[in-house]
């Protein structure tokens, strides 16, 4: 099977359900937004959204990716930064249940916890405390990490180090293997603009992106954004939610469907989709094939609360993916 190292913010998602979008707007977050707070600003969110309940999960973009690569037998690692407390060791053991081998440098400083706080429409508002996530480095990273890989894939939120992430690549490129990148976030991408198309260019051979980010970097319609995207990089995937998603290598263009599904909580979807898509391309899939794998995984985990989806469920799926 193919190996596939991930790299990003190593966060626990407190996952809270929230009747309406009053909090957000009381909070100040706007609704589908990634905000990066403070300590305190995260204990704000946390004590207005308490008595709502919640549940937990670790999380990240990339670690959600990575979770459903392994669930799917590939070998799979995942390069992070926690706290040496209770929500980092977490982090750790639900990576190891999954099978992943953990990459992970630690800090005293309090791991990185993201408050997801979604409303009925399944949409999701994330109230990221980076914590100890954000200590990951240059510095902590060795060609011997990304030895014997086939894939790196990189979450976009890290263009917050731009030390860091150009490293990464560029450390990859140099042992051989493709590099993913996941556009993140329509406000992460419209903040970043200069250095992502940069990347874009000089490093990585795969993108994925929804509408929202496509059009933040390009301006365009998903059609104009994916035909930039496609000329800059070996493969390009721009994701439209509920119409599916439109992929292009080379001269090849596709339209891929979406499966139907009760949306409960979007959060994960996209990482999903990545984890499904990457998994039968590797196996040397056509693209049809593996945006059908993306969409099934993508529909399955918004039927779920939180990023993950359940153990169980994962026999009849990796039958499925290995029969479309």
């Amino acid at each position: 099977m193919s190996r596939f190292i991930g790299i990003g913010n190593a966060l626990v998602d407190v996952l809270v359900q929230i009747p309406d979008a009053t909090i957000l707007h009381t909070l100040g977050l706007p609704k589908g937004s990634m905000q990066l707070v403070d300590f305190a600003r995260a204990r704000q969110v946390m004590l207005a959204v308490e008595h709502f309940g919640n549940a937990k999960a670790s999380g990240g973009s990339a670690s959600n990716t990575i979770h459903g690569l392994a669930r799917l037998g590939n070998a799979t690692a995942f390069i992070g930064h926690i706290g040496n407390d209770e929500t980092g060791d977490f982090f750790r053991s639900d990576m190891e249940k999954a099978g992943i081998q953990p990459i992970l440098i630690t800090s005293n400083d309090p791991s990185g916890i993201a408050h997801a706080l979604i409303t009925p429409d399944g949409e999701r508002t994330f109230a990221t405390f980076l914590g100890a996530a954000l200590n990951l480095s240059a510095e902590h990273l060795r060609p011997e990490m990304f030895a014997q890989a086939e894939y790196l894939y990189v979450e976009g939120y890290l263009v917050q180090n731009e030390e860091l992430i150009i490293k990464a690549m560029a450390l990859a490129k140099e042992a051989g293997l493709k590099v993913v990148l996941d556009l993140a976030s329509y406000n992460v991408v419209e903040a970043n603009r200069p250095l992502l198309e940069h990347l874009l260019k000089s490093y990585v051979d795969i993108v994925f992106a929804n509408e929202e980010e496509a059009k933040a970097l390009t301006g365009g319609d998903p059609e104009q954004s994916l035909d930039y995207l496609g000329s800059v990089c070996g493969l390009a995937v721009v994701k439209l939610g509920a119409r599916g998603a439109l992929v292009k290598r080379g001269s090849e263009t596709v339209l891929g469907q979406a499966f139907q599904a009760d949306v409960i909580d979007t959060t994960g979807a996209g990482d999903l989709f990545a984890a499904g898509f990457l998994h039968v391309l590797a196996l040397g899939g056509t693209l049809q094939q593996a945006v059908a794998a993306g969409a099934l995984l993508g529909a399955k985990v918004i039927g779920q609360l939180g990023p993950k989806i359940p153990d169980a469920m994962w026999p009849q799926l990796r039958t499925q993916i290995s029969g479309i």
